[in-house]
């Protein structure tokens, strides 16, 4: 699904820059990826760590896994192609945004070390922040704010991730927040001070 159809289709570079864009908002841009598990506080981590980026004057985007499969990739399911598909497209589009040079902030569980790795191959060095939003599966199940634990649980929905379906744990992020301890305000200060500290802003 992902090969190309067409190989005569050629990259139109733009008259304006990302190099231009960065100068002129004053700071730079990247992708932080947020994954883990449902119920981990990933979505609302990002949203909040929008709000106050925005708050700061900076050119920020929330990407959100449950938005995009509204849109964008509506005609996907949740099998492991499926679930490729659907975060190659997001990359993608997460390219296009970091081009125009904002800050992208990615939510999606991304339960496959592959699939996570192939989103870092599509940016340059120091361009890409993965974010592991650990916590334990038996806490994402207390939480359920969707009610999807326990519809996994009744065999209403097959091949959810951390009950019947696999999430491989990312083994070198650059960032952990451990949600089972840290509140969501202590999980944003985090993000925020390190992409700081990156001189992102």
């Amino acid at each position: 699904m992902s090969e190309r159809k067409n190989n005569h289709i050629i990259w139109h570079d733009g008259y304006v820059t990302r190099e231009e864009r960065i100068a002129h908002y004053g700071h730079r841009s990247g992708l932080v990826w947020f994954t883990g598990l449902s119920g981990s506080g990933k979505s609302t981590i990002a949203h909040n760590l929008e709000r106050v980026l925005f708050n700061n004057g900076i050119k920020v985007y929330a990407l959100d896994g449950d938005n995009i499969r509204h849109g964008l990739n509506s005609d996907l399911g949740f099998s492991p192609e499926d679930r490729k598909e659907n975060i190659r497209r997001i990359a993608e589009v997460a390219r296009l945004f970091v081009d125009a040079g904002i800050i992208v902030l990615a939510a999606f569980i991304s339960p496959y070390k592959r699939d996570r790795e192939f989103v870092r191959s599509r940016f340059n060095e120091g361009d890409f922040i993965e974010v592991y939003v650990r916590c334990p599966v038996e806490i994402c199940e207390q939480r359920d704010p969707k009610g999807q634990y326990k519809k996994a649980r009744q065999g209403l929905i097959k091949g959810y991730t951390g009950i019947d379906a696999p999430y491989e744990e990312p083994e070198d992020p650059e960032l952990i927040l451990d949600t089972s301890r840290l509140s969501i305000e202590e999980s944003v200060r985090e993000v925020y001070e390190y992409l700081k500290a990156r001189g992102w802003f």
